[in-house]
């Protein structure tokens, strides 16, 4: 007889596991993206390529600003989950504030440890399931805020990302 029990029976951090995983290859990711590039060319407007072709969104902006928008998602996403804190970081994210690759990256990596704080406290895929109040006021399974987020911050570095399958069976 195969028996088969669900994440949340088991205790299981699966799906937790899996999307720490995807934010933390978003950090590294973006780093290494500001490890490779110039101050000079942190901000500047990319290059175009095909002029056959509409660019898309992502194509017309630069390297510093889409790091930026990524990590500012992600930011705004934990302070909430963690602190109850859902202001939009933009006024502290702007070019004029983050200068150099080396501040960027120190930004990068505060929000990375926002991040991880709130990882540590999911104990298990069941958390996943509980209700989070989102700054509209309404609420939604922290599953979805957090799939929601990790897709929003990948398509800003212009990325796919592979988010878990999320079905919980009771």
């Amino acid at each position: 007889m195969i028996k088969t029990e669900n994440a949340q029976t088991l205790g299981g951090r699966a799906i937790v596991e899996s999307l720490d995983r995807e934010f933390a290859r978003l950090y590294i990711e973006s780093c290494a993206l500001i490890d490779i590039t110039q101050g000079a060319d942190l901000y500047a407007p990319p290059e175009p390529t095909d002029s056959s072709r509409s660019p898309s969104p992502i194509q017309l902006t630069s390297i510093g600003e889409r790091v930026l928008r990524a990590a500012a998602a992600i930011e705004q996403t934990f302070g909430g989950i963690t602190a109850n804190l859902w202001d939009d970081p933009f006024e502290w994210t702007l070019p004029e504030y983050l200068t150099t690759p080396a501040k960027v990256l120190a930004y990068l990596t505060e929000v990375e440890e926002t991040r991880q704080r709130a990882f540590s406290s999911l104990t298990d895929d069941g958390c996943l399931l509980k209700q989070v109040a989102v700054p509209s006021g309404q609420t939604q399974p922290l599953i979805d805020l957090l799939t929601s987020t990790l897709r929003r911050a990948a398509a800003y570095l212009g990325q796919e990302t592979k988010c878990p399958e999320h079905s919980f069976r009771d």
